[in-house]
C-alpha cells in the first residue's frame, strides 16, 4: 500500500466518523435539555456529578469527568470494579450520575444500578440503544446510536466511542453556558500553561511603558519617530497630543510603505503618515483579550489607555512568546 492509499484510507475514517456524529447531532431532543437541567440543579445544590462506565465507555467517562472539572462542574469517576466493595460511598443524596454503556446492557453497569438508585440521585444514561435497560433506569437518556463503526471489521469501538465523547463535550459546554461560567472562572482551574497566564494576566502586566514606549508629538518628524523607536527598541511609536490624549500610532510598517512611495519622508511631520484612531485596549483588560485583538485585527501593536483615555503603554506581539502567552 503506497503513501496516498494510506492517506485516503485515513480520510475515509474521518469522514465515516463525521457522518455518524452528524447523525447523532440531528437526533438530539428534549432529553438533552432535561439532562443539562438535572446537572445544573445538582451543582446549584452543591452536589457533584459521578461518572461511571465499563471498558471503552469507562475511558470516555474519564475524559468527560476531566472536561466537567476543568469547567467548574465538580465530577468524579466511580470505579465500577470497586463500586460494590466500598466505592459506592462516593455517592451522596442529591448527586447526579452519568452512566455510559453503548449497548445499554453492560452486565457490570446493570449490576450497579439498583445500588445507585438507593441513593436519591439523578441518572443520565448515555447509550446507543433506545429502550435498553440503561434507558429504562435513567431519568434522562442521551442516545448516541450509530449505523456502523469506522473499524473496517465494524467491531472495534470507534464511531460509537467518538459519539459518546462528543456527547459528553456537548453536555459539559452547554452546562458551562447555562451556569454562566466565565473566562475568569476558567482561569481559576487552569493556572498553569499559556492559557492560564493569558487569563490571569492583565494588559498592564505585559505592556511596554515609560522608557520602553516610544512617544512623540504629531509635529515631530518621521526621523524623530524612527529615533524614538530605536531608543525604545520598539516597532511602533505612540503619537500623543499636547493635552496627553492619543493622536495616533506610527509603526515600522507604516514607514516601510511610505518610504516606497517617497524615499525623502524623513523630514515630514509624522501626523501626515500616522494611523489615527488605532486599535486600543484599557490597561485593566486581560492579556487574553490582547492576544485575541492582535490576531483578529492582524496587527503587531496595540496602544494601551488609562481610565482617562490617555496612552500609558504599548503591547507588542513579539512579547507574547517571551511571556509564554502563546
Amino acid at each position: 500500500m503506497n503513501t496516498q492509499q494510506y492517506v485516503e484510507r485515513g480520510r475515509r475514517i474521518f469522514n465515516m466518523e463525521i457522518k455518524e456524529l452528524e447523525r447523532v447531532a440531528d437526533s438530539l431532543n428534549d432529553s438533552f435539555h432535561h439532562a443539562v437541567e438535572l446537572l445544573k440543579k445538582t451543582l446549584e445544590a452543591k452536589g457533584k456529578i459521578v461518572v461511571v462506565g465499563i471498558g471503552k465507555s469507562g475511558n470516555i467517562g474519564h475524559k468527560i469527568a476531566a472536561t466537567l472539572n476543568s469547567t467548574g462542574s465538580t465530577a468524579v469517576v466511580l470505579n465500577s470494579q470497586n463500586a460494590l466493595h466500598g466505592d459506592l460511598g462516593i455517592l451522596s443524596d442529591g448527586d447526579a450520575v452519568i452512566a455510559l454503556s453503548y449497548s445499554g446492557e453492560t452486565t457490570e453497569l446493570l449490576d450497579l444500578l439498583p445500588f445507585i438508585k438507593r441513593s436519591h440521585v439523578s441518572i443520565i444514561g448515555i447509550t446507543g440503544k433506545a429502550q435498553s435497560t440503561l434507558e429504562t433506569h435513567s431519568d434522562a437518556t442521551l442516545l448516541t446510536e450509530i449505523q456502523r463503526e469506522a473499524c473496517p471489521l465494524n467491531l472495534a469501538p470507534t464511531s460509537s466511542s467518538t459519539a459518546m465523547l462528543v456527547m459528553g463535550d456537548a453536555l459539559a459546554m452547554v452546562l458551562l453556558e447555562a451556569r454562566g461560567f466565565t473566562e475568569k472562572d476558567f482561569s481559576r482551574f487552569h493556572p498553569g500553561g499559556a492559557l492560564g497566564r493569558a487569563l490571569l494576566t492583565k494588559v498592564s502586566d505585559i505592556m511596554r511603558s515609560e522608557e520602553q514606549m516610544a512617544t512623540i508629538s504629531p509635529e515631530d518628524t518621521v526621523h524623530d519617530a524612527l529615533s524614538a523607536m530605536s531608543q525604545a527598541r520598539s516597532g511602533a511609536c505612540v503619537i500623543q497630543s499636547d493635552d496627553g490624549t492619543l493622536a495616533g500610532i506610527f509603526t515600522h510598517g507604516d514607514f516601510a510603505r511610505s518610504f516606497q512611495e517617497n524615499p525623502d519622508i524623513g523630514t515630514q511631520a509624522v501626523k501626515h503618515l500616522m494611523t489615527a484612531n488605532p486599535v486600543t485596549l484599557h490597561s485593566d483588560s486581560l492579556a487574553a483579550e490582547a492576544v485575541n485583538t492582535i490576531s483578529s485585527h492582524r496587527i503587531d501593536d496595540i496602544v494601551v489607555l488609562d481610565t482617562e483615555g490617555k496612552p500609558v503603554g504599548l503591547v507588542d506581539t513579539q512579547d507574547f512568546a517571551r511571556l509564554k502567552l502563546i
